[in-house]
């Protein structure tokens, strides 16, 4: 049974900064790939970060220079440092890995760890 367990979130100003962190357990294989999602009310899902290889680094165009994405591959854990966080950014934030070439997790059914900017 794969458990996720993430953490980090919270309520910060405009121009603060939060880290987000991810482990993962119980997954009987090596990920190529973990990542972070988000979904902000009445919005879709995207793509926030993802790292590949434990060296490739991928980044929406919303967050680049500002988010940075880490993990820790003996712990099976991922991290997404937040820097310069605006209104914007406010999100329930979602860990994801990757076995293969597909993502693995059912967000659907994920708690995520809300993230929240507000003055």
């Amino acid at each position: 049974q794969v458990q996720v367990v993430e953490s980090g979130g919270g309520l910060v100003q405009p121009g603060g900064s939060l880290r987000l962190s991810c482990v993962v357990s119980g997954f009987r294989h090596s990920f190529t790939g973990m990542g972070w999602y988000r979904q902000a009310p009445g919005k879709q899902r995207e793509f926030v970060a993802g790292i590949i290889s434990g060296a490739i680094r991928s980044y929406a165009d919303s967050v680049k220079g500002r988010f940075t994405i880490s993990r820790d591959n003996a712990e099976n854990t991922v991290y997404l440092q937040m820097n310069s966080l605006k209104v914007e950014d406010t999100a329930v934030y979602y860990c994801n890995y990757k076995y293969g070439s597909a993502w693995r997790r059912d967000l659907d059914r994920a708690q995520g760890t809300q993230v929240t900017v507000s003055s």
